[in-house]
């Protein structure tokens, strides 16, 4: 669906202070939503409200609370009040000015019908929900740019160490190889089984992993050091079984003909291997999206000018960042090459599949 160019609204922007919302705010928002606004800290996000002002400038006939990660391109609309039509259509201005791929509506207040009268699209229901997730039950998005990047199905991880057999298992659902029914909390955790490196999947073990449960698919690692990796936060005694493990996978790739290519992945190289319908497992650091720097797998499927689309399998609920944010997820091509160089010695590591 082409997004509409919405019509002028005067707006402007102010940073959004959950302990000290501003007057003309509280005469819009109903009082749950407010305190739902409120239950998370959402700082890190860069909290905001696109404010529409009244004809005489006293007042506010409209508002949008917006975040979003750092280093993406996107906006999100946690809830429009007041003249939800103006506020909706000053967001995706704002988001036209900026240059950004996609503005995404969290579902807590839109409905369907309201949501296709701003030119939003829904947003595919996940296939799980974890016991702390916070998220809406429903989302939609505005694509503001040209083409489709073909939707996959969204699972969230069910632990903090399964994203790397989350996101074979997504990339396996998306091409047609898995029926999605199957992406479910025994499959993660079968895969992860095979692929683990206690608790990590690093790239050749998960490269392997996917070898062996999709015998027919064609899958490349891609990894530019042949020293053990994942295992700078480990003892020295603790980092000699793991190095052991991470040898092993490397003669398990070679028995299996997986290749491992020692060369150092490109974000062209990415861009390519995804224009030839191939999906790209990558290895990435939190640091930049979530404040913390702990490595972490995602799904590169789609492009749009200047960024790549990835799926996460995990959102920070505590920063008020749900499953709408993880999914379909534009990251500008600078900020996934500074993100997916990992550790303090600096390396890339993917798996290439299809």
């Amino acid at each position: 669906m082409t997004p509409r160019q919405g019509r002028p609204v005067k707006s402007t922007v102010v940073p959004y202070e959950s302990a000290a919302p501003p007057a003309p705010l509280r005469r819009l928002v109903p009082a749950d939503v407010l305190e739902r606004w409120s239950a998370v800290d959402r700082g890190a996000h860069a909290p905001r409200l696109v404010v529409v002002p009244g004809d005489d400038g006293a007042g506010w006939t409209a508002a949008a609370l917006v975040t979003a990660r750092p280093d993406t391109a996107y906006l999100k609309i946690v809830d429009a009040v007041g003249d939800v039509p103006a506020a909706v259509d000053a967001v995706v201005a704002l988001a036209r000015d900026q240059g950004l791929a996609l503005v995404k509506w969290e579902g807590w207040t839109a409905s369907p019908g309201t949501a296709a009268a701003a030119g939003f699209t829904p947003l595919r229901a996940p296939l799980t929900h974890t016991e702390d997730a916070r998220g809406p039950r429903t989302g939609y998005v505005s694509r503001l740019h040209d083409g489709a990047v073909p939707e996959p199905p969204y699972y969230a991880q069910s632990t903090h160490f399964t994203c790397g057999a989350v996101t074979a298992l997504l990339a396996q659902a998306h091409a047609g190889a898995l029926p999605e029914e199957s992406l479910d909390r025994p499959a993660e955790l079968t895969l992860w089984r095979a692929a683990t490196n206690f608790p990590a999947c690093e790239p050749v073990g998960l490269g392997v992993a996917v070898r062996r449960a999709w015998p027919s698919t064609p899958v490349e690692v891609v990894l530019d050091t042949d020293r053990p990796v994942l295992l700078d936060t480990y003892a020295e005694s603790e980092q000699e079984w793991r190095a052991v493990l991470q040898r092993a996978s490397r003669t398990d790739a070679e028995r299996a003909g997986v290749p491992v290519d020692p060369r150092h992945l490109s974000l062209t190289a990415i861009r390519s291997a995804i224009g030839r319908r191939g999906q790209v497992l990558l290895l990435v650091s939190l640091a930049r999206m979530q404040g913390f720097d702990v490595p972490h797998w995602v799904l590169c499927h789609g492009t749009v000018p200047g960024a790549v689309v990835i799926e996460d399998p995990w959102a920070n609920s505590a920063a008020g960042d749900t499953w709408v944010d993880a999914h379909l997820l534009p990251v500008p091509d600078a900020s996934l090459d500074a993100m997916s160089m990992i550790s303090a010695d600096p390396f890339r590591g993917a798996v290439i599949i299809g």
